[in-house]
């Protein structure tokens, strides 16, 4: 598969729009060139300054906009139009609007709001702006194709806002995560024991908007540490790595499990679903009655796949189904080896499986759809069928089975 270039950040300190901004710029987007395509938001009074910082002997680099404007509150319609007026690059647009409506909804829902008018006070200013433009701006110089993120530290105790006293993290952020489905680290004594906000609003946006918190394989060809204002015992900075990554060898073999629950379908549709499961490539597919909230009778859709038959499993999934979205994981299957053989009853052939165990064979089973043709053509019990090639095959048992499955040795005991 061809490679794709990615980001993976590392918020072992939190992340906020500036240390975002200062981790691309110190990974080799250039300063100048993000100054140059923000000039395209025909916004005045700002200028953007990357100076050197280091903590604890790493060096990195610390971006600050400095702002003439200080009318903070914008409400998200009218961010959104300034960003959609802009000569930035449709990508960049996108890209941008996308955090800012991550933003928009979380705030709406925490000030019962409507979205389009939610006001932004902390980040409604320019230098907000300038940081979440920019990082978009940054990441497509950058010719990023995929963002990915460790879990965010999101820090602890109290910070003061506009309304007052709140919660570390802020609600906007929890809420962030929270709809995300990002993870958070576990409490660690060193940072817990010096209290303040790590993960801002911002920086939570951008990473839960744009970020799989997960990390892949990867080879990097650049590091960098973006600095914040705040001083911590650690460096207070935020990592990112660039690097190129393809498919690896291996995920083309990695079996997945896919899984959904349905409990707004009718059962009855459910035996096609499988039945298209297995069309799409499914190695085995199954339902299992499950309970959900409410004590909802629901089914649990399960299919094994692989890295090759991902996407057609996901789409025969939420395209013949009423889910809204599908749960993926990486598993490992131990499997005996299997053979089929064949063997001659006195009324015609039924093809057997061997299933062996440390290179010998251990059980024979005939094959149900073979047995059950010549009981009905014959007019005998399946049961009758099913014994004389069971006993037949059963001659197979002991035998040698080599890598391959090829059959090495007959059993001579």
């Amino acid at each position: 598969d061809p490679s794709m270039r990615i980001a993976y950040f590392e918020p072992f300190s939190g992340a906020s729009g500036d240390m975002t901004l200062g981790a691309l710029v110190d990974a080799g987007a250039p300063v100048d060139a993000i100054a140059a395509a923000l000039d395209g938001l025909r916004l005045p009074g700002w200028r953007i300054e990357a100076n050197n910082a280091s903590q604890n002997g790493i060096a990195g680099t610390r971006v600050t906009v400095h702002a003439d404007d200080d009318a903070h509150s914008r409400t998200w319609r009218t961010i959104r139009e300034l960003i959609q007026g802009s000569s930035l690059s449709e990508k960049v647009k996108s890209t941008a609007i996308a955090i800012f409506e991550r933003l928009a909804v979380a705030e709406a829902a925490i000030h019962d709001a409507t979205v389009d008018d939610v006001h932004f006070h902390e980040v409604g200013g320019i230098d907000a702006i300038i940081d979440i433009c920019g990082a978009a701006v940054a990441l497509d110089l950058l010719g990023i194709e995929r963002v990915y993120s460790a879990p965010p530290r999101v820090g602890s105790g109290f910070v003061k806002s506009m309304h007052g006293v709140i919660p570390v993290p802020a609600p906007a952020t929890a809420r962030m995560l929270a709809e995300a489905g990002a993870p958070v680290p576990a409490s660690n004594p060193a940072f817990d024991a010096v209290p303040g906000e790590l993960l801002t609003p911002t920086g939570a946006a951008i990473l839960t908007t744009l970020a799989r918190f997960e990390r892949p394989g990867f080879v990097p060809s650049a590091v960098g540490y973006g600095y914040g204002v705040k001083e911590f015992p650690w460096p207070n900075a935020l990592r990112v790595w660039i690097g190129e990554t393809g498919e690896e060898p291996a995920s083309e073999t990695q079996e997945i499990l896919i899984e959904t629950n349905i409990d707004d379908m009718n059962p009855q549709h459910l035996g096609l679903l499988i039945d298209r499961l297995f069309a799409a490539g499914a190695l085995d597919a199954w339902l299992a009655p499950i309970v959900m909230k409410k004590s909802r009778p629901a089914f649990l859709v399960s299919a094994i796949g692989t890295g090759t038959t991902r996407d057609a499993l996901v789409g025969t999934m939420i395209e013949q189904s009423s889910t809204l979205g599908v749960r993926i994981q990486p598993i490992d299957r131990v499997k005996a080896q299997r053979r089929f053989e064949t063997v001659v009853t006195r009324w015609g052939d039924v093809t057997v499986k061997l299933r062996a165990w440390n290179g010998r064979v251990i059980d024979v089973m005939p094959e149900h759809d073979d047995c059950l043709a010549i009981a009905v053509a014959e007019v005998l019990p399946l049961r009758t069928v099913w014994n004389e090639a069971h006993r037949i095959g059963e001659a197979f048992v002991g035998m040698e089975i080599d890598q391959s499955g090829e059959l090495t040795r007959p059993n001579r005991s």
